[in-house]
């Protein structure tokens, strides 16, 4: 298990200028409990990257948040799949009156993502899509979307394994590049808070 006292002292310091929040606190222990709860036997660095990215992803908060602009101008926004037809465009869907811009720690868009992630969690998404942002829901699906693939088909394995300790290419896993060094700087402040257990 993670040392908590531990893990907040030094990321109180290096990641939050000297103090937290209550729902900065709620946050980042709801994701420590679930790593403790379902992952523990990981790879501690899947959980500094996770960290690091909900770290930016939330602009600090460690809350989930909406996407700003509510995807204005993305296919996702207009109510279409990212499925699509045999002209190559996004097929519409008609059966919610939901909209699949980005929620939660990590972002999650479109339709068939809120679908995955419903059907995963037991819960209709598609038909309350601010379902996601509940904190435990947020959580859930960042760990099933970061270690299964889901986002982007690449996974945490793929980058954080026996051989492999790659902190830039691991922003493959959310989205392309942007911003790595940021993220990769964020994870391994993280790590070094990681690395005492209990």
């Amino acid at each position: 298990m993670i040392n908590r006292k531990f893990f907040f002292d030094q990321a109180r310091i290096t990641l939050f200028g000297g103090g937290f929040n209550a729902k900065q606190v709620n946050g980042l222990t709801t994701i420590l409990e679930e790593w403790d709860k379902n992952y523990s036997h990981n790879d501690d660095r899947w959980l500094a990257y996770m960290l690091g990215t909900a770290h930016h992803e939330t602009g600090r908060t460690m809350q989930p948040i909406e996407e700003w602009g509510k995807g204005k101008g993305r296919p996702y926004a207009s109510r279409l799949k990212m499925s699509k037809d045999k002209n190559k465009k996004n097929i519409p869907y008609t059966d919610t009156t939901e909209v699949f811009y980005g929620r939660g720690f990590v972002q999650l868009t479109w339709y068939e993502n809120y679908d995955k992630a419903g059907k995963k969690l037991n819960q209709d998404f598609l038909h309350n899509a601010a379902g996601v942002m509940e904190i435990n829901n947020a959580t859930k699906i960042m760990f099933y979307g970061m270690t299964e693939g889901w986002f982007t088909g690449a996974k945490l394995s793929n980058y954080f394994n026996s051989t492999t300790g790659d902190w830039k290419n691991a922003r493959k896993i959310i989205n392309g590049l942007d911003k790595w060094d940021l993220i990769k700087d964020h994870a391994l402040k993280y790590y070094a808070a990681l690395s005492h257990t209990v």
